[in-house]
């Protein structure tokens, strides 16, 4: 269980003091909504490690994730944007997942894995670039499936996607967060992103989270 407790943050020069304490489950999607600029992404940043809070803690299980630098943390974060290298196939962006010293034939095989699991065997050579914005998402993920790590942070990762494939990668989404036991948060305006993939809704009104 991934759970923050009693979170308190406040931006340098701005008077709202934000307070988050909720719980994410295993398995689960766990969404937060709420209008722009109530902390949404701000929370993800706490999480992620980009900000440090006034007080507080985050733990994962038994590990207490507040002291550990960014890079330390056992979370992966997929944004609006795809955080993808245009330049490189779409094998090296996902081989970016691994260790560095992972060999050439272990690296091939864990990316034809991870390409067949989101659905795109045999793209590994093609430019990043030259995807479409739901094959980039699907990347975005296989990278995060050798990545191996249990905390995966979506903040509007659909938003770009036209309808039909925004529906496709919100049930891979939901099928690799349940197959692979993630905690999954999700950031979102959009009330059919959270009505179809959130076990467990929360909303931030003035700096605070709700349960609803």
């Amino acid at each position: 269980m991934l759970r923050v407790e009693d979170l308190l943050f406040v931006h340098p020069g701005q008077p709202t003091e934000y307070s988050f304490s909720f719980i994410a489950e295993a398995g689960e999607v766990t969404a937060i909504s709420g209008p722009s600029g109530s902390g949404k992404s701000t929370l993800l940043d706490l999480i992620a490690g980009f900000l440090e809070p006034r007080s507080g803690r985050i733990t994962l299980d038994d590990i207490q994730l507040v002291p550990l630098q960014p890079e330390e943390r056992p979370i992966s974060l997929l944004l609006q944007s795809e955080s993808l290298f245009e330049h490189l196939s779409a094998g090296r962006n996902i081989a970016l997942g691994l260790p560095p010293r992972t060999s050439k034939d272990t690296t091939r095989q864990k990316v034809g894995q991870a390409l067949a699991e989101v659905g795109l065997s045999g793209v590994e050579h093609q430019i990043a670039a030259t995807l479409s914005g739901g094959q980039k998402q699907r990347v975005a993920l296989a990278r995060t499936l050798l990545r191996n790590r249990p905390v995966l942070l979506l903040d509007e990762p659909f938003s770009a996607l036209d309808d039909e494939t925004r529906q496709t990668i919100r049930d891979l989404v939901k099928t690799l967060t349940i197959r692979h036991r993630w905690h999954t948060i999700l950031v979102s305006h959009h009330a059919d992103d959270v009505e179809q993939l959130a076990q467990r809704r929360y909303r931030i009104e003035a700096g605070r989270l709700e349960l609803y």
